[in-house]
C-alpha cells in the first residue's frame, strides 16, 4: 500500500482486519433517555425556584405602591425575630424549635396577619438576615411570610444582609 494504513487483509497469517462493525442502537437509546431525564430535570429546576429578589430591587416594576404603605421589614438572628413597620419595632419574638429542629413560626404568623389586616394593600415584605442564621430556616420563614397555607399574605419578598439597616 502506498502510504496508507495496512489492514492486514492479504496473505496467510496476516493481520486480522481493523474494521469492526459498531452497533449504534444502544447508544442512541441511552441518548434518548439521557435527553429525557435533562429536559425533566430542567423543568422541575424551574418550578421549585423561589421569587424572591434582592434589597432595592422589586420583581415587577409595573406599579409602583402606594405612598401611605409602611415598608415591613422582618430582621432574622439566630435567637429571635424582630419585626418592624416603617421606622417602628415591634415586639421580637424568640426562635422555638420543634422535635425536627425546625423553626416554629405560630407567633409570627399570627403577628404578619395583624400586619396584613393593618395594610390590606402591602404586598411585599424584606427580610434582613444576620450572618449566622441557617438556610433552611431562612426558607421556611420565606416561606411562611408568602403564605399561611392557605391565604396569601406578603408574595414580595426581598432578602437583605442585616448589616445593612
Amino acid at each position: 500500500m502506498a502510504g496508507g494504513m495496512d489492514l492486514g487483509g492479504g496473505g496467510k497469517g496476516g493481520k486480522k482486519p481493523l474494521d469492526t462493525a459498531i452497533n449504534l442502537v444502544p447508544f442512541i437509546d441511552l441518548m434518548a433517555v439521557l435527553i429525557v431525564f435533562l429536559i425533566m430535570t430542567a423543568v422541575w429546576t424551574q418550578l421549585g425556584r423561589l421569587q424572591v429578589s434582592q434589597s432595592g430591587q422589586s420583581p415587577s416594576d409595573s406599579e409602583p405602591p402606594p405612598s401611605q404603605l409602611q415598608p415591613i421589614a422582618l430582621l432574622i438572628t439566630e435567637k429571635d425575630l424582630k419585626l418592624s413597620v416603617g421606622a417602628l419595632p415591634l415586639d421580637p419574638i424568640n426562635i422555638a424549635r420543634n422535635d425536627k429542629g425546625q423553626v416554629e413560626v405560630g407567633q409570627l404568623l399570627v403577628k404578619l396577619k395583624e400586619l396584613k389586616t393593618q395594610q390590606p394593600d402591602q404586598s411585599s415584605i424584606t427580610l434582613n438576615t444576620e450572618d449566622g442564621v441557617k438556610y433552611d430556616d431562612l426558607v421556611r420563614l420565606i416561606d411562611t411570610v408568602i403564605s399561611d397555607g392557605t391565604n396569601p399574605l406578603f408574595p414580595s419578598v426581598s432578602v437583605a444582609p442585616a448589616s445593612q439597616n
